[in-house]
């Protein structure tokens, strides 16, 4: 897999530090509240688990899997695949995703968390790709930015494939231009 890679953009440690610094700021702006956090499936999986080990006020956790890429492209419209099981109405939401690339998908899975009347609902990504994006949205809690590349790794696929790297790289083009 690694010599798929071009470059590595965050290492594991920047990784772990990017963790560490959003549960501290997360924890302390909901510090009387006990937000549900909502992962995107399946790619916020390592994110999540890691962000839940820095948060230090109670909270809960539901998970949604929705689909927006086939291959290297965003097909322009999402599937919810699986909906959550938890109540949201007036709650504070705090949704979990591994990137914000043309802001689509989080866009549509905020506005309905508020049609299904949560109190709050506030994003949180570890990447955000602001060249791709095409549709406005605000993400209070970012990782780091990365450039218009294709990035894989630590939750990020290609093809459902580099899931498991430890880090954040680019993907070679030959790997997908096949």
């Amino acid at each position: 897999m690694h010599k798929d890679i071009k470059n590595i953009l965050v290492s594991e440690e920047k990784l772990a530090n990017i963790s560490k610094e959003l549960g501290k700021k997360i924890s302390e702006d909901f510090k009387d509240k006990t937000p549900i956090f909502i992962g995107l499936l399946k790619g916020c999986n390592p994110f999540l688990s890691d962000l839940l080990k820095n948060i230090t006020i109670p909270c809960e956790v539901d998970y949604m899997r929705v689909s927006s890429y086939i291959g290297t492209e965003s097909k322009g419209s999402i599937t919810i695949v699986n909906d959550i099981t938890t109540n949201v109405k007036g709650r504070d939401v705090i949704i979990v995703d591994d990137i914000v690339d043309t802001g689509r998908t989080t866009s549509l899975i905020k506005n309905l968390f508020e049609q299904r009347d949560a109190k709050s609902v506030t994003l949180c990504c570890m990447l955000d790709k602001t060249e791709g994006r095409v549709v406005d949205v605000d993400v209070k809690y970012i990782g780091t930015n990365v450039p218009n590349e294709f990035v894989v790794g630590y939750g990020l696929d290609y093809n459902e494939l580099y899931r498991n790297l430890p880090y954040i790289g680019v993907l070679k083009e030959k790997v997908y231009n096949k």
